[in-house]
């Protein structure tokens, strides 16, 4: 079994109204076949809780104007670290770069296909990286010292 083709029409548009609002490392994965309660999932992350909930709200936004669907449960808006929307056919997971690499994703849905998303969100892989080098290059040598 694979995902559906309506399945696929959400985790498009939920992918480019991610890359959209610049979050990083978008990516989706067809569950299909090894879960009976979604067809996919789509793992996207940002460096703050402000850019967490913005993402998740363009997502939910673009979904339901564009396509009509609204999620059946939104969870972990509180504190933005970790949103999860429920739409039946996907679960969208936006992360907190932190929880994102703490919890790694990734690794549990490794062995299925990762399904093909449009230019912009494709475009996002390696920013969290590249985000995390420019912090690293921004902060104090010491605390209460002098700047890099």
């Amino acid at each position: 079994m694979t995902a559906t083709d309506r399945s696929l029409e959400l985790i498009n548009t939920a992918a480019q109204a991610a890359a959209d609002k610049l979050a990083h490392d978008v990516i989706a994965y067809d569950v299909s076949d090894v879960l009976s309660i979604t067809d996919a999932f789509l793992l996207a992350s940002a460096p703050n809780d402000r850019q967490v909930k913005s993402i998740v709200d363009e997502i939910e936004e673009r979904l339901l104007k564009e396509l009509g669907a609204k999620p059946v449960r939104r969870e972990g808006d509180r504190e933005a670290r970790w949103v999860l929307l429920d739409y039946v056919d996907i679960v969208v997971h936006v992360q907190h770069s932190e929880e994102r690499v703490f919890y790694a994703l990734e690794r549990l849905w490794k062995d299925c296909p990762e399904i093909e998303l449009p230019a912009d969100a494709r475009a996002t892989r390696g920013k969290a990286e590249e985000h995390a080098r420019l912090q690293a290059a921004e902060e104090p040598a010491q605390p209460g010292g002098e700047w890099r």
